[in-house]
């Protein structure tokens, strides 16, 4: 029997999750977007002004690198006190962290004011961005999936994941419309600021929703019952949740690694290095650039919960492997497309390659939620998902930047992305099918029983 904290919650109650979950990590999002965006376009000269300008755009983006440093860290630490402390407290903390190092970002001085502590303060604040991001995915798809029906709980949990792509659509818009509204010398005198102050209206609306909702009902009866088997146990403390992780889960951290790679290096390639590449080597202009990107992650927005949906029809790996091969498959066409400098090539080139990300990233939520018992599932989740990002998101721009350079030629990365998409293809398949697990199952050791749904049902007559 079900217990009652995995029960469906009423659905105005979900609705109300769901959004707190979307508008949180959609702010946080558009924080870290936008900075690479800024990264892409205008931080070299701002920040690196005697360098060449692609080395200086290396160095823009060594600093956005820096954010995904700090990732694991914040994984680390959120991660423990999410699992000992709930998902709530730690959200409402990450986002202020983010909003507040945002807006701090648009108040910095220049390399011309101040020299070298310029970029000196800027990767500091990278850092608490990478840092309070490291913390936010986590907990943000969790308290969806702990929250959600059972039945459709890859549709729920992915709508956190169109944080990411609203995200984008957010930032890249307001870059877009100012360098439409502003000269070159405006935008670069004073514009870019804009966007990074309006983090600060942003935080403010989403802390007031974040602040509304419910903690998790799942790790609510965890706790209680963590809480009685010490009291057993004459008040001996139980393990650190990331101990328990290593102990117990290492295998998932592992997978969830693995299927990280294609999926965050085709990201970047895609919506970041695309705006130096097209620019550079397409002859592109900066608008039109950020206009493919605007409207490929529209679409994307509206992908993320159909590919979720399939994924409780058909199973996460299937769709993941769809994903993950897709990316693989497209790169050169994608490419070859960019290189006509043509807006609806460079539309269609973006697209596709953003909907077969989505296919990806869509099941991940209840993919990585449905690998870790309750207790250690933020950790785990969190520290899976972030770790990769140091390998696979940080210097994907910054590879592909370098090998552009040194080969004046996109082949190479296409490889690069290739083979990111091979080592997740072997992760995945690897992987156990986790749809039907019940996420109030508390003990590591326990073997995944099926959720008492239709979908459960189904399988049995598969």
């Amino acid at each position: 029997m079900a217990s009652a904290a995995s029960a469906p919650p009423t659905p105005n109650n979900l609705k109300r999750i769901v959004a707190a979950s979307l508008i949180g990590t959609t702010i946080e999002w558009y924080d870290f977007f936008l900075y690479g965006s800024a990264a892409a376009l205008v931080f070299n000269k701002l920040f690196f002004p005697d360098s060449d300008p692609l080395v200086g755009t290396l160095l823009s983006f060594l600093t956005y690198a820096v954010g995904f440093a700090a990732r694991p860290l914040g994984a680390l630490v959120f991660g423990h006190y999410g699992d000992r402390l709930g998902r709530k407290k730690l959200l409402v903390l990450s986002l202020l962290l983010m909003g507040g190092a945002t807006f701090a970002i648009g108040l910095l001085p220049t390399h011309a004011t101040v020299g070298t502590a310029a970029p000196v303060l800027l990767t500091v604040l990278r850092l608490v961005q990478g840092f309070a991001l490291g913390g936010e995915w986590g907990g943000a798809v969790l308290l969806v999936s702990e929250h959600g029906d059972a039945r459709r709980r890859g549709f729920w949990a992915s709508w956190p994941q169109t944080g990411a792509p609203a995200g984008q659509l957010l930032a890249t818009g307001v870059l877009s419309l100012l360098t439409a509204v502003l000269s070159d010398a405006a935008f670069g005198s004073w514009g870019w600021r804009i966007p990074f102050l309006l983090s600060g209206v942003l935080v403010v609306v989403g802390l007031w929703i974040r602040l509304s909702v419910d903690e998790s009902p799942v790790f609510k009866q965890a706790l209680a019952q963590a809480e009685a088997r010490k009291a057993a146990r004459d008040g001996a403390a139980e393990k650190l949740p990331l101990v328990s992780v290593l102990r117990h889960h290492w295998r998932d951290v592992l997978v969830a690694m693995g299927a990280r790679m294609a999926e965050n290096i085709s990201y970047y390639v895609i919506t970041a290095f695309i705006l130096v590449y097209a620019t550079t080597s397409a002859g592109v202009s900066k608008q039109t650039a950020l206009n493919s990107v605007l409207i490929a992650s529209a679409v994307h927005f509206a992908v993320i919960p159909a590919w979720g949906a399939l994924s409780d029809r058909v199973g996460r790996r299937p769709v993941y492997l769809v994903g993950a091969v897709g990316v693989g498959l497209w790169m050169f066409p994608f490419f070859s497309l960019v290189d006509t400098g043509g807006f609806g090539n460079l539309i269609l080139a973006v697209t596709v390659g953003l909907v077969l990300h989505g296919a990806m990233y869509a099941p991940q939520a209840a993919f990585f939620s449905e690998m870790f018992a309750t207790r250690m599932r933020y950790s785990g989740a969190s520290i899976g998902a972030q770790f990769a990002s140091v390998a696979a998101g940080a210097p994907a721009p910054l590879i592909a930047t370098a090998l552009l350079s040194d080969y004046g030629s996109s082949t190479p990365i296409a490889l690069y992305v290739i083979g990111a998409a091979v080592l997740t293809v072997i992760a995945v398949g690897v992987a156990k099918e986790t749809r039907h697990r019940d996420l109030s199952d508390v003990e590591p050791d326990a073997e995944p029983e099926p959720a008492p749904t239709s979908a459960a049902a189904d399988a049995r007559t598969a």
